[in-house]
């Protein structure tokens, strides 16, 4: 499914939030349309998240992020109105697994909120983050901060976190508007991609691990850099 056709798809419907967008001319701008081009040409998915030769690392990441966060944002978006207090009032992935907010500013410690809620304050988290040009520098003058990468692993841990509790808790509601192969793709770039680049541990993929197997033609972690 070409990434042209998944964006069609959803925003036929509600967007969550609004999209990040990148500004037209910027190197992250220029990244993203390559993305985009590689996912539109078909290519096998374990390919596209490569890094492409010449390019830096972290600039291929933070597009990555913020396009993932405006994916995710599109897919809860889908599911949000069966997503309520009450249906769903943990935010959980099945029995086995429960995911408690924190924030270091209105959570200081790990809260159980329901999933419509931690949802929201993960958004509103993301956004912040992204949308701060301290820690996602918009202009290649500015180095990435040191906390760069470990911010991006906990930005994509949490994003995950949707993944699981959409997959486990609305699949129904995916299949039942016909968005189950786009919510796949979507999923196994995502997938492909952070075992690519080691950004989420296979502790914390453990919950769509069957899943996985069953999705993704190769779900094994890639060959170390």
């Amino acid at each position: 499914m070409a990434l042209s056709g998944f964006m069609e798809f959803f925003q036929k419907g509600k967007t969550f939030r609004p999209n990040k967008k990148f500004n037209p001319g910027t190197l992250r701008y220029s990244l993203h349309k390559q993305a985009q081009a590689s996912l539109n040409s078909g290519i096998n998915l374990r390919s596209v998240v490569q890094l492409p030769e010449g390019e830096e690392n972290n600039d291929w990441i933070a597009v990555h992020v913020v396009d993932f966060f405006n994916r995710i944002n599109l897919i809860y978006g889908t599911v949000s109105d069966y997503c309520t207090n009450i249906s769903c009032p943990t935010m959980s992935g099945g029995p086995r697994f429960e995911y408690l907010w924190a924030d270091g500013v209105k959570y200081k410690k790990p809260t159980q909120l329901t999933a419509p809620q931690y949802i929201a304050n993960l958004i509103d988290w993301v956004e912040n983050q992204i949308n701060n040009e301290a820690l996602f520098p918009v202009s290649t003058d500015i180095p990435f901060p040191k906390t760069f990468l470990p911010l991006c692993r906990k930005i994509l841990a949490r994003l995950f976190r949707v993944f699981v509790h959409v997959y486990i808790h609305h699949f129904d509601r995916i299949v039942a508007i016909g968005a189950e192969p786009h919510v796949n793709t979507c999923y196994k770039h995502f997938y492909y991609f952070v075992r690519e680049f080691d950004l989420v541990s296979p502790k914390e993929l453990e919950p769509l691990k069957e899943m996985t197997l069953r999705i993704c033609r190769d779900a094994s972690p890639p060959p170390a850099h």
